[in-house]
């Protein structure tokens, strides 16, 4: 059985690495040169490589110091939320949840897909927008305690991932009143007549969009794709053509008295779904997303 790291070592190498030499490192230490340098080779003899390389008047890391440097910065992070996690517990002052969005996820689903978590007063939530693959990775890594996202987890064993189903909702047209008065034809065969804005192919929802197109024998007059949805319903309120979004946001949509709906497309369904690290749910608020899911 291989024997448990020593932390103690793994933080004067982490030290060492941040300051780029020795000396320094046992400056801010408040230690020896020589005690930081002995613990420093004890790490490399557990390890069996060499961590670092001279470097000027300092160090450098060397190919498995950067290895062990990306692993030492995690460990430490997470080491530097601990007090707070503990203390929050301790007093009952608050249930942390840290959820990554896909950055093509709708704002206002968003906020409907998390209602049943942030119900709680005890909720501290903290929301990271990113790139799929880049939340999935954080995930992995336990920065995050899940993902939210428009497609499931994908088959990697290197990751070990976990998806459930959060919800689906359908989808409707929009368009500002001018435009939506221009039309001549009934809906979906209007939006033939119209400028139309659509989510780029990052969104899992972009190629039943172009099914949709098809099977109604509509071809679009694309005037503009957008990663962010966010900003594709702005460009869209602006003036700038019909869009497609939830009908979860429909209420506010037609608050704007400038926009009107110029159809439901109930066979246009978006996915939502709910990744975690861990096969068996422990956190008490995704549990209550999921109980809750729309």
């Amino acid at each position: 059985m291989t024997a448990p790291l020593n932390y103690r070592h793994l933080y004067y190498f982490w030290v060492v690495a941040k300051e780029g030499g020795i000396a320094r490192a046992a400056n801010r230490l408040g230690m020896a040169v020589q005690t930081v340098s002995a613990q420093v080779r004890l790490l490399e003899q557990e390890l069996g490589h060499s961590l670092f390389k001279p470097a000027g008047r300092g160090v450098a890391l060397t190919d498995a110091g950067v290895a062990a440097m990306a692993l030492a910065d995690q460990i430490f992070q997470l080491g530097e939320q601990l007090p707070d996690a503990v203390r929050e517990a301790a007093t009952g002052q608050g249930l942390r949840l840290a959820v990554g969005m896909s950055d093509g996820l709708p704002k206002l689903v968003v906020r409907h897909l998390l209602q049943p978590a942030v119900e709680d007063p005890r909720v501290r939530l903290l929301c990271h927008e990113d790139e799929f693959d880049r939340l999935l990775a954080d995930l992995a890594l336990h920065r995050l305690d899940a993902v939210l996202s428009d497609r499931p987890a994908p088959p990697n064993p290197n990751l070990r991932l976990y998806g459930h189903k959060l919800g689906e909702a359908a989808m409707s047209w929009f368009a500002p009143a001018h435009l939506a008065r221009q039309c001549k034809q009934p809906f979906p065969a209007c939006l033939a007549e119209l400028p139309i804005l659509l989510p780029t192919a990052h969104a899992a929802v972009r190629p039943r969009l172009d099914q949709w197109f098809e099977r109604h024998g509509i071809r679009p007059r694309v005037a503009g794709e957008f990663e962010d949805s966010a900003l594709l319903a702005a460009f869209g309120r602006s003036g700038m053509g019909a869009f497609p979004s939830s009908v979860w946001s429909r209420d506010e949509l037609l608050q704007d008295k400038t926009m009107r709906l110029l159809g439901d497309a109930p066979e246009l369904v978006e996915h939502f779904h709910l990744i975690v690290a861990e096969r068996k749910i422990q956190h008490p608020l995704l549990q209550r997303l999921l109980q809750g899911k729309a």
